[in-house]
């Protein structure tokens, strides 16, 4: 097979222990999905969406009356299960994860109920890890909502500042996302560098033929997104076909035994 003209560099010259991301939330507007959909073009993170176990629930009618009904129910005694509604079964490993973003939108001055419930289930399991909060309301302040969150995430590590975002801003919240990021330091709070000779991670290499991406070296998974951050693909195979694969620059993720590896390579026009 003729063998196309092929740039490729190494980005990161080093091997970081792979701080793994989890993002959580509940979004009834679509709101907090939207934002979520955002931060997933900015950050490498596990997504979990919580729903409400009774469907087709109008939690907007008459000014709120369910919602309001359940945060009640919850403001009367938070300590039992039966306060909380009923969500759908979540399949999570929580000790997977080093950080947790939770992102939440707010309703009558508290975090939304179906979030709540999850916390109130799985909050212990979140002991010791890194907190991040997202909170989308239309104008009231986001403090209800994350004292929620440390009272069943009572011994997370939250980190400042929280990233309110309010109705009239999600469709413009790239920029507010990425300052908030850096902000809370996420990059260097995520990504512990640790050179280590037992992993053969670095020795990978990527050749771009006519047709195909040849991977030479050992890995458990690679990643591929573009150059503005959205993920094409994900795969543990050695040789990827590139037919539905544009010409342009990528960045191939590598993960090995927990640890990563990121190089660049670009595919050019056939």
């Amino acid at each position: 097979m003729k063998r196309l003209t092929v740039i490729f560099s190494l980005i990161l010259m080093i091997v970081s222990v792979n701080a793994k991301t989890l993002i959580v939330y509940y979004s009834f507007s679509n709101n907090i999905h939207r934002v979520v959909t955002e931060l997933q073009t900015q950050i490498q993170a596990d997504i979990l969406r919580i729903e409400p176990q009774e469907k087709g629930l109008d939690y907007a009618a008459n000014n709120y009356a369910i919602g309001s009904a359940l945060i009640s129910d919850i403001r009367q005694n938070p300590n039992s299960e039966s306060s909380y509604p009923a969500i759908d079964p979540v399949n999570v490993n929580l000790s997977e994860y080093d950080m947790i973003i939770v992102a939440a939108p707010l309703w009558w001055s508290n975090m939304a109920a179906p979030l709540q419930t999850f916390l109130f289930r799985y909050g212990s399991q979140m002991e010791n890890k890194n907190i991040a909060m997202i909170v989308s309301s239309a104008s009231s302040g986001i403090s209800g909502v994350v004292g929620d969150a440390k009272r069943l995430i009572p011994n997370g590590n939250f980190l400042e500042p929280n990233l309110w975002i309010r109705s009239s801003q999600v469709s413009n919240s790239r920029n507010l996302i990425s300052t908030w990021l850096q902000s809370i330091d996420y990059d260097n709070i995520t990504s512990t560098t640790l050179i280590d000779k037992t992993t053969d991670i670095s020795d990978i290499d990527i050749v771009v033929n006519v047709d195909e991406i040849n991977i030479i070296g050992e890995f458990d998974s690679v990643s591929i997104y573009n150059i503005e951050g959205n993920k094409l693909l994900e795969t543990n195979d050695n040789i990827i076909k590139t037919t539905n694969i544009i010409h342009g620059i990528y960045i191939a993720y590598f993960h090995k035994n927990g640890y990563q590896i990121s190089k660049k390579f670009q595919i050019v026009a056939k």
